[in-house]
């Protein structure tokens, strides 16, 4: 997976867990639209791998979890 998509996935958990759902889903989604059939396998893996980064607390952010 290239750098920009895993970043981009990365940043879309930080807001979905600020609940900036909006914004998280614009980010994923030009990340989605770039990606070829490959990396779509790549991200598909990602998320099932990072789903936690989609839910846990953001307090738990600034403690380095």
């Amino acid at each position: 997976m290239r750098d920009s998509t895993r970043r981009a996935l990365e940043r879309s958990a930080e807001l979905t867990r600020e609940n900036r759902f909006v914004e998280a889903v614009e980010i994923a989604e030009a990340a989605f639209q770039t990606a070829d059939y490959d990396e779509h396998r790549e991200i598909e893996e990602w998320l099932i791998a990072h789903a936690t980064d989609f839910t846990r607390d953001p307090a738990d952010d600034d403690k380095g979890e």
